[in-house]
C-alpha cells in the first residue's frame, strides 16, 4: 500500500513482549546526545533489533554494518541487568537513527512513537537531550566544559513523573524551549497523561558532545536503570560512538556532493 509523504509506519521484525518497558528516544539532538546514549545502551546491553520505522520522508539510504544492511530508523529491545537490590527496568526499548528527520515529519513521527509505546503498554519514555550553552570566555572559544562542570536538567510531562523522577534527581528545567522530537513527545505525553521525561545536559552545539551524552546516561542509569555501568569505559565508549557517528555524517555528505543533489529530507544527522 502506497504511503502518504508524511506518513509514518512501524513494522515489527520480531514480536517481543515489552509491556512495562522503559523506552529511549535516540533521534539526533544537540551534540548528538540522544544518538550517543541510545547507541551506547544498544551496544553495551546487546539489545536485539525488533522493528523499523518507515516513511517516504526518511533518507533513502542503507547503513551497512558488519555486512548487514540497516534501515535508517530502527527499534531495539533488551533486558538490562538490575542491581543487587533488584531495582531498575527489566525491559528496555530504544528508537535510534543516525539521521535528523526533516521538520515536516517530526510531528507524525513523534505521534507514531507515542501510539506504539502506549499500544505496547510501555511504562515510561525518556528523551535524552543536549542543552546549548555558551563557552566560558576564560577557557577559550568553543572549549568544552570540564566533566564535573556539566549540569543535567530535567522536565517531565506529568506531575507524578516530575515529583518522582525529576525534582529529587536533577535540576528542574523551569524556563526554555525544547525543540524537535523531544519537544513533541513532551507535549504529547502531557496531552495523553503519559509519563515522558527529558534529561538535558549542557552540550556544545557545533560538534558531537560525548561528555554531555555520558553525563545524561549516568543520570538515566542512576535514576531508572540501576545497571552496573563502569564510568571509565562508559566515557571511552561514548567517544568511540561519537567518532562512528561523525564518520557516517562525512560519508553521507560526500555522497550528496558526488550525486550533485541536495535533498532536505536526506540530510545527515548533525548539521
Amino acid at each position: 500500500m502506497r504511503m502518504a509523504p508524511d506518513e509514518v509506519r512501524i513494522y515489527e521484525i520480531k514480536r517481543v513482549d515489552v509491556e512495562g518497558a522503559l523506552v529511549i528516544d535516540g533521534f539526533p539532538s544537540v551534540g548528538l546526545v540522544s544518538s550517543i546514549v541510545a547507541n551506547y545502551l544498544i551496544d553495551t546491553l546487546e539489545m536485539e533489533q525488533i522493528g523499523i520505522v518507515e516513511s517516504p520522508a526518511f533518507p533513502t539510504v542503507s547503513l551497512v554494518r558488519d555486512g548487514i544492511p540497516q534501515h535508517p530508523v530502527r527499534i531495539y529491545a533488551g533486558k538490562p541487568p538490575t542491581d543487587r537490590a533488584g531495582r531498575g527496568a527489566d525491559k528496555l526499548v530504544a528508537f535510534v537513527s543516525e539521521f535528523h528527520p526533516s521538520p515536516a515529519i517530526i510531528h507524525p513521527l513523534a505521534n507514531a512513537i507515542m501510539d506504539w509505546v502506549q499500544e505496547q503498554r510501555c511504562s515510561l519514555l525518556v528523551s535524552p537531550e543536549g542543552l546549548v550553552v555558551e563557552a566560558d570566555p576564560g577557557r577559550g572559544k568553543g572549549h568544552a566544559p570540564r566533566l564535573n562542570d556539566v549540569k543535567v536538567y530535567g522536565v517531565a510531562s506529568t506531575r507524578k513523573a516530575r515529583e518522582l523522577y525529576i525534582e529529587p534527581n536533577a535540576i528542574p528545567f523551569a524556563e526554555g524551549v525544547i525543540t524537535g522530537i523531544a519537544g513533541v513527545l513532551l507535549n504529547e505525553g502531557r496531552r495523553r497523561g503519559f509519563d515522558v521525561l527529558t534529561f538535558l545536559a549542557e552540550a556544545q552545539p557545533d560538534y558531537p558532545d560525548a561528555r554531555a551524552a555520558a553525563k545524561v546516561l549516568e543520570t538515566i542509569n542512576r535514576i531508572l536503570l540501576h545497571t552496573p555501568l563502569d564510568p571509565v569505559p562508559l566515557y571511552a565508549e561514548a567517544e568511540r560512538i561519537e567518532q562512528q557517528l561523525l564518520s557516517i555524517q562525512r560519508h553521507a555528505a560526500d555522497r550528496t556532493l558526488t550525486e550533485g543533489t541536495k535533498q532536505p529530507s536526506s540530510q545527515p544527522m548533525y548539521r
